[in-house]
């Protein structure tokens, strides 16, 4: 105890520069909490240390600046780490778009840092001696992660919940409370450490054990829950494996499309029988497949068996003399019947439309994606799905968004499809953190995913979390599986982020009153 003592006051005592690189260090290092490595002792520690160094801005002038710029200092650190992966993104067409690898890396980064100091800031403002920060640090902390999922389209990648991949246990509470009641309680697991420098250890003892009932009732959850299968429904996904480079490239396109047709024609397994809906990953045709006769003929032959067909497809539509152009879906049912069409909602910035087009477009930035910008879709949707449960269509990022991937006037969908590209993300950190984040989806509606990645991971996701089969990055193939069944409604999908508001307010009152002593 007495090491973590003059650690305590070491870090307490640090000012100026050294005190921004300490937060920038720890930032740095908190974000390895998050997949593929998972070290979610790395962000528990990374938090006690950031209130740590808050406690020291606390004693100096001007408190409130000096929280902020170490608040901003970490959070750089945690998102340069973090999202280094989008640097692969500039890369798939370098002439045009290497020279914004550097300001992407650094801008992105340092503009999400903003919500987490303005979180340390305002804690700095009412801050107290005692268990009374604690409680401050994780409302105003949790506050800022809320934020920045929903200000300026939102953004809610890597939350503090996402340090518990290792513990798919621990991610069940986000079925009562959602990824962002689970990450206030983990930012006040780890400011609860910084107390151990003090030699007190009521505060992290009690979160601790909060833990572990939380580790107690997830483990409980996944033994005590069947999860039963949708009989008559066999599913093929298609990871066909084709470069980014090569896929609007017409010399590539007739290879490409072969390759989706061979693969959901192979074998089936035996013991699942022929499929009854194949899934193709975003934009898997590479070209309009609505304006594609030949295509949309072959598509046939799978609807006169009597097979399903989803495909994610770039659409045009003629508005007078105006063209748009949407990220769709595309659900060709069995029989013949004409396709159903769910349009992209939720668009990337910078990827499928660039802000501010007219002013960033005089500095030569342009999307990523090639053609013009493409048009939001209208929401969420509950399609049919030709002889399965009704089916939501997420397409790409759109599963990233708690409580935002169905309607919630509308009917409840049986299972969600999730169509993507992670080749844009990388061949490592991008894919497995998108993907962590739609099992949190999953555990948290309770309902299972087909997700169709064109490069990985596809998988089938039950409603648990668990993976079923999956295809990892970088390989050409299918996964066949059935579909799970739904599970009843959970308590977050009836009452979305209510909870995290109950414990926001609990946060607040015990803040109060622990400053009251």
């Amino acid at each position: 105890m007495s090491f973590l003592a003059r650690m305590g006051s070491g870090v307490r005592a640090l000012t100026g520069w050294r005190r921004l690189l300490l937060a920038f260090v720890m930032g740095a290092a908190s974000a390895t909490g998050f997949a593929p490595l998972g070290f979610f002792t790395a962000l528990l520690i990374g938090y006690g240390a950031l209130l740590l160094l808050i406690d020291g801005a606390d004693t100096t002038p001007r408190p409130v600046r000096r929280a902020f710029a170490a608040g901003w200092a970490f959070f750089f650190g945690q998102f340069l780490v973090g999202l280094h992966w989008i640097g692969f993104a500039f890369m798939v067409d370098p002439a045009a778009h290497l020279w914004q690898m550097p300001f992407a890396l650094v801008s992105l980064p340092a503009g999400l840092a903003l919500f987490g100091a303005l979180g340390c800031g305002l804690a700095a403002y009412f801050w107290q001696d005692g268990p009374a920060r604690i409680f401050v640090f994780a409302v105003l902390l949790g506050c800022a992660e809320w934020l920045r999922g929903h200000i300026f389209t939102g953004f809610p990648w890597n939350l503090s919940a996402y340090g518990w991949s290792a513990s798919l246990a621990v991610l069940q509470s986000a079925s009562l409370m959602g990824a962002y009641g689970l990450s206030f309680l983990t930012i006040l697991l780890g400011g609860s450490l910084a107390e151990l420098a003090d030699r007190r250890w009521r505060a992290p003892a009690g979160c601790a054990l909060l833990f572990v009932a939380l580790w107690g009732y997830g483990a409980w959850r996944i033994a005590a829950t069947p999860v039963t299968d949708v009989p008559g429904v066999s599913l093929r996904l298609v990871q066909p494996n084709i470069p980014q480079r090569e896929k609007y490239v017409r010399h590539f396109m007739l290879r490409n499309w072969q390759k989706l047709m061979d693969l959901s024609i192979s074998p089936a397994n035996a013991a699942l029988g022929r499929p009854t809906h194949i899934i193709w990953p975003e934009a898997a045709t590479g070209f309009p497949v609505a304006r594609a006769p030949g295509a949309l003929d072959q598509i046939s032959l799978f609807q006169a068996r009597g097979q399903t067909l989803m495909t994610g497809s770039d659409r045009i539509e003629r508005a007078g003399g105006d063209l748009s152009f949407y990220n769709s879906l595309y659900l060709f049912g069995p029989g013949g019947v004409l396709p159903v069409v769910y349009d992209k909602f939720h668009l990337v910035p910078f990827g499928e439309y660039v802000p501010f087009a007219k002013v960033l477009g005089r500095l030569g930035v342009t999307k990523l994606t090639t053609g013009g910008g493409f048009s939001s879709g209208d929401g969420p949707k509950v399609l049919a799905a030709g002889g399965a449960p009704p089916v939501t269509a997420l397409i790409c990022y759109e599963v990233i968004f708690p409580h935002a991937v169905t309607d919630p006037k509308g009917p409840r969908p049986g299972w969600f499809v999730n169509i993507t590209d992670d080749s844009w993300f990388g061949p490592w950190a991008g894919p497995r953190q998108h993907l962590l984040i739609a099992r949190t989806r999953a555990i948290e509606e309770g309902l299972p995913i087909a997700r169709a990645a064109n490069t990985g991971i596809s998988t089938v996701i039950d409603p648990l979390g668990r993976l079923h089969a999956p295809l990892t990055l970088n390989q050409s193939g299918v996964v066949d599986a059935r579909l799970p069944a739904a599970l009843p409604q959970t308590p977050y999908a009836r009452f979305g982020d209510l909870l995290f508001v109950l414990l926001l307010v609990t946060g607040a009152f015990a803040a109060f009153v622990f400053a009251r002593k």
